[in-house]
């Protein structure tokens, strides 16, 4: 029996976990904080329950394959239910759009009635594309370890594949061959910021993120997405992973080129594998010794990577019952625009300031569950946000409340009624999201999307260090549920079957 030392309770550090557990390895997860789940949970704040990361599930087969190739059935732990409709987009001119759960036809009805004919089949095209781009990528980008440029071009069917894909091309590049629908635009740009990039910089293969919403649904877990975390813990100790809580690791130890183990503070624990639920900046530059000269090209890599933006969150608890008259109704996720889409990312990533009119996302779950009375709403409001760059960038230790409260006279000034109605208030900043969970800078996802080069700037799962390996947000194939549980999955099948 091999023994694993998993570096972090987060979402890709149990998954990986349960795996190898499975597997007959011995596995250990150290955790920094005082909660399981890393970004992913729900919190208690009064009568609100709150998603203080990801808000929306997308492909759970991913998580049910891994519950049932470990010998449970998810629907044993957990309610996941359909959103409908899915997204309820709102533009500045008073444009609506609301897209149905799982239903192209649907969405498809919808932009026609809102928008004409050609708009629709526009659309149509699009997913259309987005549905081959998926195909093409799916098995060599997706759920394959991404080794080599030189393995993908030696794979049969690459070159044609490559032209589905159309690397060089952008986001916002492939999207005006197929629309100059205004609309259609901002929602399909919108899917740059999954992972927290540009849609003027980030690959056009991220079309397939439409694609996936559209085929595979938008889902929510009863009680929040964060029970997700808790499921992944019992799951974890069930098969007897021991999860330590409050425990820092300080290092990662090697010996010629090995990973040996790890430290928390004085005192050092030998290990056969690593495998580090971490940012992966901060593995590499914090926790791995600077003169190790093994991992140098992936700092190099790292540094060249183009960080990805980060998150201003509310929490708002809102009770009716203070207002008069009824309150606005609201769908399960909401996306307001504002009327210059290109100034948000200009603001973010060339000024590197917070954004004056932002696009605001805001998820009102249809969860019961999730409130203490019929009169209550819990709000998890976004925004996207420059990184924590004191140096060079933008300090968010200076005064965040006045950009909480600019945020909330925005919300009245859509006719959203907040302020007479507040009940709950709390927001995190970047630099909150960084000390909570060792992100540097805030940064959601890590490194962004953005150029034709960004996959292979990210973190591999498989390290330069022998046996220690990368797994969740910021490694590859990158940040969201889906994509970390397919990273557990790719880290576990690397270290294989104990022998």
């Amino acid at each position: 029996m091999s023994k694993v030392v998993v570096i972090g309770a987060g979402v890709g550090g149990m998954s990986a976990a349960i795996r190898l557990a499975k597997f007959g390895h011995e596995v250990v997860i150290y955790e920094a904080s005082n909660e399981v789940g890393g970004k992913c949970r729900t919190k208690w704040i009064g009568d609100y329950a709150f998603d203080t990361g990801p808000s929306l599930l997308t492909l759970p087969a991913v998580y049910r394959d891994l519950f049932l190739k470990t010998g449970k059935r998810i629907e044993h732990l957990l309610k996941i239910k359909p959103v409908d409709p899915a997204f309820n987009y709102h533009f500045h001119d008073g444009t609506e759009l609301t897209f149905p759960n799982l239903s192209l036809p649907g969405i498809c009805d919808e932009i026609e009635q809102k928008l004409g004919k050609q708009a629709a089949g526009q659309w149509h095209n699009l997913m259309q594309r987005a549905e081959f781009m998926w195909d093409a990528a799916r098995t060599p980008f997706v759920e394959s370890e991404l080794e080599s440029l030189f393995k993908l071009v030696r794979r049969k069917g690459f070159l044609k594949d490559l032209n589905m894909i159309a690397p060089l091309k952008s986001l916002r590049k492939l999207t005006s061959e197929y629309t100059n629908n205004p609309y259609l635009k901002k929602i399909i740009d919108r899917y740059a910021t999954y992972s927290g990039s540009d849609p003027r910089k980030v690959p056009a293969v991220l079309l397939t993120i439409a694609f996936v919403e559209s085929s595979f649904g938008a889902w929510h877990i009863e009680g929040g997405i964060g029970q997700l975390s808790k499921a992944l813990a019992a799951r974890s100790q069930e098969l007897g992973v021991e999860i330590h809580l409050g425990s820092e690791v300080t290092s990662i130890n090697s010996s010629s080129g090995k990973v040996t183990g790890i430290n928390l503070g004085p005192v050092e624990i030998s290990a056969d594998y690593v495998v580090a639920n971490s940012d992966a900046e901060y593995v590499y530059n914090k926790l791995i010794s600077k003169n190790n000269k093994t991992v140098k090209s992936e700092r190099k890599k790292l540094a060249k990577a183009e960080k990805s933006l980060a998150g201003f969150s509310l929490l708002l608890g809102l009770d009716n019952s203070k207002l008069i008259g009824q309150p606005r109704k609201m769908a399960h996720h909401n996306i307001f625009f504002p009327e210059n889409y290109d100034l948000e990312f200009d603001q973010i990533f060339t000024k590197k300031e917070p954004v004056l009119d932002p696009t605001i996302y805001i998820c009102v779950p249809d969860d019961p569950s999730m409130v203490k009375s019929k009169d209550k709403e819990s709000w998890f409001v976004l925004v996207n946000a420059p990184r924590h760059e004191p140096s060079n960038g933008f300090d968010w230790s200076a005064n965040p409340k006045t950009y909480a409260e600019h945020i909330i006279n925005k919300l009245d000034a859509l006719g959203l009624d907040v302020s007479p109605r507040l009940d709950v208030m709390e927001f995190q900043t970047p630099l909150d999201l960084s000390n909570q969970v060792m992100a540097p800078g805030g940064s959601i996802y890590g490194t962004s999307s953005n150029g034709a080069r960004s996959a292979f700037l990210r973190a591999k799962n498989r390290s330069p260090l022998k046996n220690l390996f990368l797994v969740g947000g910021s490694a590859h194939p990158g940040g969201g549920l889906p994509m970390v549980g397919i990273s557990a999955e790719i880290v576990a099948e690397a270290i294989g079957p104990a022998k």
